[in-house]
Parts: C-alpha cells; structure tokens; sequence
C-alpha cells in the first residue's frame, strides 16, 4: 500500500458534494493533491504549520472523476478509447475524401455526435450525483479545537493535529488518538459496525497522562508530539509513541478511535487526528474503484472486431473485383465511362474502391447500435427505481440502480458473497422461548390445545403491571407471567439469574426510562426479558448489584465475575444476597454447562434438552442456565487461593481456568433461554429461491464462527439434511491444505485421485495460460465453514487453488472473522478461477472493498450508515429484495438485450449485404443499392423504435412465474441466449435474407413493364422496391421475436412503417425536388413503383421466403430438443390456462442440531473492567433496600 499511503483515494469512499460547479476551488485540490510514501508518521498537537511540511492527507474524500474545465477533454479521451468511436471517427475522416466517398458526410457525423453527446450527458450526470454525495460527508461539521475555542469546521477542513470534540452518538470523523472523555478514567464506548460489523459495544481508554485534560484550556496547551506506523489497513492494530514533557508513553490500538466508528454511552471525549481522509484504516480497507463491463461489452468488443475483419474481407473481395472489371470492361470504356484524373490504372481503382466500400458496408457495425445498447440499460435501469414491489414503505426507500451498465449481467449470477449482519440480519435479538424447571414457555395454543403460530394478530402479554417494562418488549404466552406473579421459586431463580449474571451497563437519564448498553445483543435480550418479567436489572458498582424483584429493591454484592471467553464459551457471577446466601450464577453453551451439572439433575437434564432440540429446530440461539449454592468457608478459600492465582507470574491463565472449573462444578439446572437472532424479512424464502436458480451463496462476516453458523441454519443455508459440513480451522499452512484435501477427498475422491498422478501444484495454470477452472460436481450436498486465520492461510498463493477447488463444490460456504480486505480477495479468487458472473452485497463499511471487487456490487440501505450503498452499482433496503432483482429484472434484461443484439444484427447485415451483392452487378463502382436519405435513417428513425420496444418491454413471462420457477434463470449463467455460436447463426440467416432480399426484387424488376406498358426496370425502382421488402422483412422478423405485445409495441412496429411511408412519399414528391433538386433526385419513384401489384407480390414473396425457414426451425427445436426454458414455458401455459391455486401455507424446516447462541465478541467480556470500577462514576444511586416506586425522589439520581 506504499504507493497509496498518501492522499491517493483508495478507489473512492464514502461519500458526496453540492454538484459539480458549488464544490470549493481549494477543496478539490486538496482531494487532488498526490502524496510520496511515508516511513513513520510525525503529528505534533495544535500545530498545523509543523503538520503541514509533511503534506498528509487533508480529511477530504473525493469519489468524483471530473470538474468543470477537465470534463470534456477527459470525457472525449475516454469515449474515444471505446474501439467503436475511434472507428467510426476514421469513417468519419474517409468520407471527407472526394476520391473515396460514396456517401455524403451527414451519414456519419450526425450518429457520431448524438452517440458522443448522450453518453457525455450520462457521465456528466452520474459525476453531478459522485459530487454531491461527497459533498454531502465532506460538508458534516465537526467542533475543532482552533485557539483554544471549538469552532465548528466541515470534516473536509479537517486535519492531521487538530483536537476535535466528539459526542454522543456521532460518527468519528477521522482517525484520532483518544485523550479524554466524559467516563471515568478516560473511558469511552465505541460501536464498530461500518469497520467489522459488530454491533456490541467495545471499550478504548485515553492514556492516563492524557485522560484529565477535560477541559479546552488544558487541551489548547497540550503540545505532545506522536510517533507512529504510516497508514495502513489494519484495524485491529496500531503501534506509537506519545512524546510530551520529556517523557514517551506506548500507544495501542485500545487508544485510537477509526473512522466509521460511532461513540455510545459517552456524552463527549476529545480526540487527536492521527490519520485523515484517504489515510484512515476505513479508507484503506475500501480498495479501488474499478470500470466493471458486463460479459455482453466483452463479447461485443470481440465480435465488432470479427465484423470489421468480416467488413475487410469484403472490401478486399469488391476491391480485386473491380480491379479485374475495370482491366476487362473498363478500359474498353474510357470516353463513355473515364477515369477519375488520379486514377492511372485499374488496380489503383480498385485501391480507391476497396476504401469505398469500406465506407458503403460500414453500417455491419453501426453506431446507433451503441447508443440503444445505452438507452436500453437506462430504460431497465428506471424499470428497477420504480418497482413498488422493492419499495420498503419502512424505511421510505426505493430500490436504485446507480449504474445503468450492469443490468443484463444480473441475469447471470452464479456467486453471492453476503455479509452477514444488517444483511441477512436485522442484528435485533428477541427472547423467543424458554425452558423453566421441565417447563417450555412461548408457545401459543388454541381452545382446543393446538399450537397456533404467533403472527402479528397474536394477543401479547400484558406487562402493564410492571411501571419499569420496556414497552417494546414483547411476549405471547401468559402462562410464564402467571408462573411469576405467584412467586414459583424455579421461576423466580431463572430470572433473578438472568438479571443478576451478565456485564451490561444501565443507563438512566430520565426517572424511570431504563436503557442498558450491552457488550452483545444476546445479553440485552436476557436482561429486558428479565426486566419485564419482574426482575428489573437497575444499577451496579464494582461491588454491588442492584435489581428491583416484583417491585422490591434489592442489592446483592457481587464477589466474583467468572467472564467469558473463547475456551469456556460460559460466565458466571458470585453474590450475596442481603440475607448472607451465597450464589453461583452460570450461563452458556449447553455441550459446556451439562458437563458442570450435578448426578441428580439427570431427569431434568433429559426434559431440558428436548426443549432444547425444539429450539434449536425452530432455528433459536440456546443457552443453559444453571446455579450453585455456595458455602461461606469454602468460598473464602476460593477466594484466597484466586487472589493468588491472578496475580501469579507464570501460567496465571491455567491457574485461573483450573480455580474456575472447581468452583462450576456439581451446577443445579435451572433451564435453558431460546434467542431469535431476528432475521431480515423474508431471507430464508429468498435463499431458498436463489439455491433452485443454481445460485452459490458464500457468507462473508467479521463475527464469531458459532454466530455465523447459528444465522446460516437459521437461513436454511445449513441443513442437517446435507451429508457434511467441513469445519478449515487449521493454524498453519499444512494444517490448512490438509483439511481442504480431506474435504475435496471425501466431496469428490475421482478428482483427488486424478490429482496425485499430476501432484496438486501443477494444477496451477501456468503464467499466460487460462486459469479458468472446469465446473465439478460433487458427490452429495455439502456446506464449508472457514475461519478467519485459516483463510489468511488458504489465500496464500500455493493454497489459492485448493480453497477454490474444494469451496465450489460446496452448496454454502461461510467464512468467520474474515477482515473487509480478505473479503474482496475471495471474491477476486472466484472471479479468477471461475468462469461465473459474482455478486458482492452489504451494508457497511466493512463491505465496500467487497461490493467493488465483484461483478455486481449491492449495498442495503441499512443501520451501517451509507458507505455500502455510495459503492454500490444497485441498492434497496432488504436483502428479500435480491430475488426479485435477480430473477425478474435481471433476467427480463439479459433476455432482452440478447434479443435485441441478435435482431440488430441480423437487421444490419441484411441491410448491408444487400449492398455486397449488388456489387457483382454494378460492376464493383461502390454504388449504393438504397437512396443516400434512407441508409441515412435505416437505424436512427425506421427501424430505431421497434427494437427499442421490444428490448425495453419484452418478457417470456410475468415476474409472478419467474419467481415461482427459478429454474428459469439458469440459461443466463450459462451464456445460452447469445453467444459466439449464435452469432455465427444469426450472421448465416442474415446471409441467406440479403440473398433473398436482392435477388427476388432483381428479377421481379429485371425486363418487366408496367401495367400501362412502359419499363419498371430502372435503378431507382429497384433501390424503392429493394428497400421497402427489408423494411417489412425485419418488421415482420421483430413481430416474430417479440413474445410480450404491448400498445407501445405496436405503435413502434406500425407507427416506424408509416413513418417510412410518408417520409418516402414526400422525399419523392415533386414539390421536395423543386425545391432540393440535387438531394432529392428519386422525383416520382414512390408513386410510379409502389402502385404496381407486381411489386407488392415480390414483396410478399421476400417476407415468405425469409420468414418460413424461422418458423420453421423454432417449431422443430422446441418439438424435439426443447430446453430447460421450454418446459417451464410450457407448464407455465398449462397454469395459467387454469384457476389459480392459492399456495399451501408452510413453516420451513430448520435445521434439529442445538447451537449455542452465545454471541459475545471474540474479546474477553467486560468482567475485569467491571470489577476494578474504572467503568463506575463515584456515585452509586442504589444502595437501600426496600419497595421500589417509579416517582420516588429516594431513587433519582
């Protein structure tokens, strides 16, 4: 990243600007300003002079390509860099050659300027849209430290030493060093999900020589000068050094607030800007903007450059023919037929009319066709912004397409890289069920004992009783509130427990509105279940708990945190009641907790778990709740033997684990929770749906392994229907290699076996090779979960190929703790071994470098701010929404521009071919067949309309039948609709059409009279008559390809025939001649040629001709080889022929496995900081006992 580190963009960002004018002058060059790479980083507080001589980044994000006066030049190299514009820019020039040309100038200037200036406009206006959404981020304010007063300042004024002031709930602005903050000990909480997608609380500290300058005074004199690591994009590490009053102080990343982080349950802190802009760890992970082209450009670009050699070769034909006619007959011919002045000999002739020709058959490539390639993609493009059907009324927000070049390739997705939080979840934890003492609870039965399903018309639990409930809330079945209100001590045990073991924070600013900040959501979700139920979590110090029983408050002292972490995947916490009662309160992973239960739980055990095999099969998160009644002289042993453990100098963590173990034995069971890690809406139908289109789906999270495979059961990606699922979570490159081995081995052991005769590297292509991998097949279903330190392993470059080969032959692959720049490189590794079109979707920072390197790149309009959707090329607020967007407007699309390219094609080289062969009876002189007008307006207006309709509204069938029969998707991914070999057929039918349509009017015309006697078999009747049967030939071809006829339809195909009628009519009248005499030189023809029935019967006899062998070959194809596309439509006739059958209701089956549901960080929990009461103000407003009242003045702080 050395060439990035300063104020290059790394590929844009986050953002947006008032427009391209109403950006500032100084602004844009300090977007703009390029910077050397740096060794260490010098930051020196409030000294902007000493900071700037190092010329870092400003805190500027520029995501924009032009402004005012670089917007034509850069825009016209670029347009021109299209293969396409700079060949018609030489036609162009040809033209302008007396010697050569045939046709007049207007025929390709007047295209030319319209392709350049509709795609100048585009860009211009996407640009406009880059401006203003940077401007939009760059114009936030944040309170900067300028001479001891905070000043309010843009993010864009921001710079590397400037103190600026955070506050509650605000995004950082930029990469600070925390000095100070509102919380004790220069504590802060901080949220990190636009960096990791976490969204439980983390803890940063300031240092303690920084943490009591609270104040501006103190912070304006502060001069400390920080040594640091250049820029990087690692965010989970940072190494410096604080120089101030001749001392230096370590700096970690426990110090540094990110970019994209949000501050929580701190009312302010002060930070100093250590890394700006670009240079932020956010930035850096973000990648580069790539120019994505959908395989429909790629292909195109190869056959224009197949055409043109096609249109070479039939100059080169012509040319040699007119050498040999002009040496044979031409001579002979000299004063009735001379040479032009610069003509000495035939073969210079037939030079001059090979660039002729050139000229006349440049229409096999004409411009029009790039500019409806465009109109096309912006019509499907509003197709999809105005859905109502991807309209979330929620979040008042539409679906966008905010590229207009990509949409065909949405129907051709084969990869789905997701992330994991806010996208597949709401990241909202519900307290669903529990298990109390044998007894499940959450349940709904009807009168007659049936288990119904709670829906949004389900009764709730009235909790009206309780002055201290959390209105939101919400629970269905009574029976558990009647077993509390009449005190069963089970009952009572299990939510004490709940409210008494965990390492929430309340938070109390206004008399009785309670809200805790937990370090996971799974524990807010315990603690507001046991709030509402009467056991209401109110307030703690390092020494004490206070929680209000059934309206009695009462303080337990708490002796002891047993925190959670990787290895016990459980807690547990140690009070004292008031009455001197000794406790020992656990939770956690039922495979952990049942091997702490006492022998005499057994029976309990059993019940339990069934409950928990329920849950678990209704796709809950579980945990076991369990406690121990303690004896006072053993504790205090206990205690002792701890205090000694914890401050031993060697195997301190053995130790400690050892005393834990001893004390969590012989546990009691009490029951089990049941968590519902509440999912978008409408994701499992949608994952479903997208595995019958053949659609991979790989799950890419910064969270924890169980939570990730929790949401994948939960999904319906995971099943324990499928014959495996590989765990990769090997430590080393050997490890790792030999685990995806084992697993490819058993996936598809013929493979394998192939493998060691060749030995597995030769697998790797070698350099300048294809290193595209054939599709294979494995033996069963099969799902892959890898771990973040494995991946870093298996992306190496001898173990690519292994991880690529062993996760394509899986259904699901999941891959945990992955950072955002690991996340891109699995994309990148799918793109370059696999032949497959990818999709990369998500909704936060962390998401970007992702969503930019897939084909398709889609951001949720989510809880994660917006940085995924300004890097998105489509974005809509739900992840249910990608099946309609992939199975209804990506396929529309892709069948129509396949359908629209092969009948532009088609339409061209009829039209130009007609010339070739013309050329055998013209004796090569590079005459045109039509009039000059009409090969001018063939494409703009006589056969511009109808395409367009058809590409823009066309479709096979409903988006309702495309939804119910994804199978309909999977030509698109195989490439079937058009591709080189369909190309070659549509070019041999255009053969076989020009060869009719010259052919049948030459000899209708050749030797025949008019009905009053006088000769027809002029050259301008034939152009008339020529021209006229390819104009209803291709309306009649247009009528046979379009499957969806819509008035629009029909106002194009008749309204573009008529337009040809009467534009004919007039250019041939009288009157245009009188007054355009050398333009308009076909005076009459019209009139004089098409009154004859002789000519219309040609007519009729070309459209036969041309049309017969199509019916023809569809009709027989779809009878003896019908494709997959075939059969759907025709069950999909058969159905609607019938009354609609309304679909059976159903629950989807989950998955039976028990999963913990313990979703903490993969951090220690906050046990330590709660204990040592760095966290606690000096206050504590609960230390009495007795009954609680809301409006109480004892109880207010």
């Amino acid at each position: 990243d050395g060439a990035r580190r300063r104020g290059a963009p790394a590929g844009g960002s986050l953002s947006i600007s008032h427009g391209l004018d109403q950006l500032p002058a100084h602004a844009m060059e300090l977007c703009a300003k390029k910077h050397p790479p740096e060794e260490e980083r010098r930051v020196k507080a409030n000294a902007r002079e000493y900071n700037e001589k190092f010329q870092y980044a400003s805190n500027c994000i520029k995501t924009s390509k032009y402004n005012i006066i670089t917007f034509l030049p850069i825009n016209l190299f670029e347009q021109f860099q299209e293969v396409a514009n700079t060949y018609f820019l030489f036609l162009l020039i040809l033209q302008l050659i007396p010697q050569i040309s045939s046709l007049s100038w207007f025929t390709t200037i007047v295209p030319l300027v319209l392709v350049l200036t509709i795609t100048a406009v585009k860009d211009a206006t996407d640009d406009y849209f880059r401006h203003k959404s940077d401007n939009q981020v760059n114009s936030r304010q944040s309170q900067v430290l300028i001479n001891g007063i905070l000043q309010q300042e843009q993010w864009m004024h921001v710079r590397v030493g400037d103190i600026i002031k955070l506050e509650n709930n605000q995004f950082v602005a930029a990469d600070l060093l925390l000095l100070s903050s509102s919380e004790p000990h220069g504590l802060c909480y901080i949220e990190t999900a636009e960096l990791d997608g976490e969204t439980n609380m983390k803890v940063r500290q300031a240092i303690p020589v920084t943490s009591e300058l609270s104040d501006t005074s103190k912070l304006a004199h502060f001069d400390g000068e920080v040594i640091c690591e250049p820029p990087n994009n690692k965010l989970d590490k940072f190494s410096g050094t604080l120089y101030w009053k001749e001392s230096k102080h370590p700096l970690s990343n426990q110090n540094m607030l990110l970019r994209g982080c949000v501050l929580r349950n701190t009312e302010w802190c002060f930070g100093l800007v250590i890394f700006a802009g670009p240079d932020t760890k956010l930035m850096q992970n973000s990648g580069r903007t790539k120019f994505k082209r959908t395989s429909i450009d790629r292909l195109m670009n190869t056959l224009v450059l197949w055409i043109f050699g096609f249109l070479v070769c039939m100059g080169v034909i012509l040319a040699i023919g007119n050498s040999i006619w002009e040496y044979e007959v031409g001579a002979c011919f000299q004063i009735y037929l001379p040479w032009d002045e610069a003509v000495d000999s035939a073969f210079f002739s037939g030079f001059l009319s090979f660039w002729s020709y050139i000229i006349i058959l440049n229409t096999v490539v004409p411009i029009s066709l790039y500019v409806s390639v465009e109109v096309i993609r912006l019509g499907h493009s509003y197709f999809i912004n105005w859905d109502k059907k991807m309209y979330c009324a929620k979040r008042c927000t539409p679906a966008e397409a905010r590229t207009t070049t990509l949409n065909e390739e949405l129907g051709q997705v084969e990869y789905i890289f997701s992330d994991k939080t806010g996208t597949l979840t709401q990241n909202i934890m519900i307290f669903n069920k529990c298990s109390i003492d044998g007894k499940s609870y959450g349940d709904v039965y009807d009168l007659e004992g049936h288990r119904v399903e709670v829906t949004e018309s389900t009764p709730k639990v009235d909790f009206s009783y309780n002055p201290l409930r959390d209105s939101k809330f919400s629970f269905y079945d009574v029976n558990l509130v009647e077993s509390v209100r009449r005190d069963d001590p089970p009952t009572h045990k299990f939510f004490r427990l709940l409210a008494l073991c965990h390492t929430v924070m309340p938070e109390e600013k206004k008399e009785g509105t309670l809200v805790y900040q937990a370090q996971s959501p799974d524990e807010g979700a315990l603690v507001t279940a046991a709030r509402n139920f009467g056991f209401v979590f109110r307030a703690r110090t390092p020494e004490t708990i206070t929680v209000v029983e059934m309206g009695e408050t009462v303080v337990y002292k708490l002796l002891a945190i047993l925190d959670f972490d990787n290895v016990r995947k459980r807690m547990s916490v140690i009070v004292q009641s008031p009455k001197g009662e000794l406790t020992l309160y656990c939770k956690g992973a039922d495979t952990i907790v049942y091997n702490l239960l006492h022998p005499s739980c057994g029976p309990l055990k059993e019940k339990t778990t069934e409950h928990l095999e329920e849950f678990a099969g209704e796709g809950l998160r579980t945990l076991v709740v369990a406690y121990k009644d303690l004896d006072e002289a053993y504790f205090e042993g206990w205690r002792r033997r701890h205090h000694e453990a914890s401050t031993a100098l060697v195997e301190r963590e053995e130790k400690l684990a050892q005393l834990y173990e001893e004390i969590e034995a012989d546990l009691m069971l009490l029951g089990a929770t049941a968590i519902e890690d509440k999912l978008q809406d409408g994701v499992p139908q949608t994952i479903e749906t997208l595995g019958k289109a053949q659609i991979k789906i790989w799950v890419l999270t910064g969270d924890k392994q169980e939570t990730a495979v929790n949401i994948g059961y939960s999904c319906n990606m995971l099943s324990d229907a499928m014959d495996d699922i590989f765990f990769i979570q090997g430590h080393s490159s050997e490890e790792v290699r030999e685990e995806l081995r084992k697993a490819r081995k058993k996936m598809k052991p013929d493979t394998f076996v192939e493998d060691e005769g060749s030995g597995s590297d030769t697998q790797i292509q070698q350099p300048g090779k294809s290193q595209i991998l054939p599709e294979e097949q494995p033996n069963g279903e099969y799902g892959l979960v890898i771990s973040g330190h494995s991946l870093a392993y298996a992306l190496e470059g001898n173990l690519q190929l292994e991880l690529v080969r062993t996760a394509c032959l899986c259904k699901v692959v999941i891959c945990c703790r992955v950072t955002p720049l690991q996340k891109a490189q699995v994309v990148e590794l799918v793109k370059k071994y696999k032949k497959a079109v990818t999709l990369a979707i998500g909704d936060g920072a962390n998401d970007v470098s992702m969503i930019r390197a897939a084909h398709i790149g889609i951001g949720i309009s989510g809880q994660e701010g917006m940085q995924a959707v300004l890097s998105s090329d489509f974005a809509f607020a739900q992840f249910r929404y990608l099946q309609r967007l992939l199975l209804v407007h990506g396929r529309w699309s892709y069948i129509r521009m396949c359908k629209f390219l092969a009948y532009f094609f088609y339409k061209n080289f009829a039209f130009t071919l007609v010339h070739f062969w013309y050329g055998f009876f013209s004796g090569f002189s590079a005459q045109t067949v039509y009039d000059e007008w009409f090969i001018t307006l063939y494409n703009l207006v006589y056969t511009a309309l109808p395409v367009l309709g058809m590409s823009l509204f066309d479709q096979d069938v409903d988006d309702r039948w495309s939804l119910q029969f994804p199978q309909l998707y999977t030509p698109g991914q195989e490439n079937l609709y058009f591709n080189k070999l369909e190309f070659v057929k549509c070019t041999l039918y255009s053969v076989y059409s020009s060869l009719v349509l010259f052919f049948v009017p030459y000899g209708a015309m050749s030797n025949s009279v008019r009905s009053d006697g006088k000769a027809v078999a002029d050259y301008q009747s034939f152009a008339l008559m020529a021209q006229t049967c390819l104009l209803i030939v291709v309306s009649v071809q247009m009528g046979l390809d379009t499957a969806y006829w819509t008035a629009v339809n029909q106002l194009f195909i008749w309204g573009s025939l008529a337009m040809y009628f009467a534009i004919t009519f007039t250019m041939y009248s009288d009157g245009t001649y009188l007054i355009f005499t050398a333009s308009f030189p076909f005076i009459g023809t019209a009139r004089n040629t098409l009154n004859q029935p002789n000519v219309w019967l040609a007519i009729f006899l070309c459209v036969t001709l041309c049309v017969l062998p199509v019916v023809g070959f569809r009709f027989v194809k779809m009878q003896l080889r019908p494709t997959i596309s075939d059969k759907v439509l025709s069950r999909v006739r058969e159905l609607e022929k019938r009354p609609p059958v309304p679909l059976p209701k159903r629950r989807l089956q989950r998955s039976i496995s028990r999963r913990s549901g313990y979703a903490f960080s993969h951090q220690h929990g906050f046990g330590a900081l709660i204990t040592s009461g760095r966290n606690m103000r000096p206050k504590s407003p609960f230390g009495i006992m007795g009954s609680f009242s809301p409006n109480s003045e004892k109880h207010k702080d």
